[in-house]
């Protein structure tokens, strides 16, 4: 199939819509859903930058033109059916119009726990820890630890990194369980900050460990 052939897969409705739900690269959270026509579609392709339709407007717009939250689009898929799109991107500070980090905010079932958890797993923390830290890299909200961090920048990140990977050598050589715990933990915290502030999946990290335990061992 060449390059722009899979558009004729795509199936417009009456109105010429295609609904494309937009994804967090990184933290997998769903940001919003939008409309693209051919047109829009188009665009996206080209600039790597989200278009949608606006239904109410009539026209075409670019996501985060006015606001300068723009979408940077990382891959780009549709369904089993070819009626909807899924837009993973970098999405640049906040994706909703009210300055949410994702424009489904509010849960009317269930809880923002049950929300994040994909699957009752010992690792939902884990998932739910990193949604929330990129929540905190797009809203920047005041008095907010994790805002501290990303404003600080890399240094301030990288820093917290050794200080807290010393505490943990620390704990450790005392043998001290509670206190392992406690420092791992924040260990990971940061290392969770760092991978989001360099754009890096948690998802890359775990295929990367999937891959080496797959690996033949070696014999001596």
């Amino acid at each position: 199939m060449s390059d722009t052939a899979w558009m004729d897969q795509i199936r417009f409705d009456a109105q010429g819509l295609v609904p494309a739900v937009v994804q967090d690269a990184v933290s997998k959270e769903v940001l919003m859903l939008a409309y693209m026509n051919k047109e829009s579609l188009q665009k996206t392709v080209e600039t790597g930058q989200t278009w949608f339709w606006s239904r109410s407007r009539q026209e075409l717009w670019n996501k985060g033109a006015t606001s300068g939250h723009t979408q940077h689009v990382q891959s780009l898929s549709y369904d089993c059916d070819g009626d909807t799109l899924l837009v993973a991107v970098k999405q640049d500070g906040p994706a909703c119009h009210t300055g949410a980090y994702s424009c489904f905010y509010r849960t009317v079932m269930g809880d923002n726990e049950a929300k994040s958890k994909s699957a009752e797993d010992r690792f939902g923390p884990l998932s739910r820890l990193e949604s929330t830290i990129a929540q905190r890299d797009a809203e920047r909200p005041d008095g907010a630890y994790t805002t501290y961090l990303f404003e600080k920048g890399l240094d301030k990140i990288l820093k917290k990194i050794g200080e807290e990977t010393a505490e943990v050598i620390i704990a450790g050589k005392n043998r001290d369980r509670v206190e392992l715990r406690s420092e791992a933990a924040d260990l990971i915290f940061h290392l969770l900050v760092l991978l989001r502030e360099q754009q890096v999946p948690f998802d890359d990290v775990l295929q990367e460990l999937e891959f080496r335990h797959r690996q033949p061992v070696k014999k001596d």
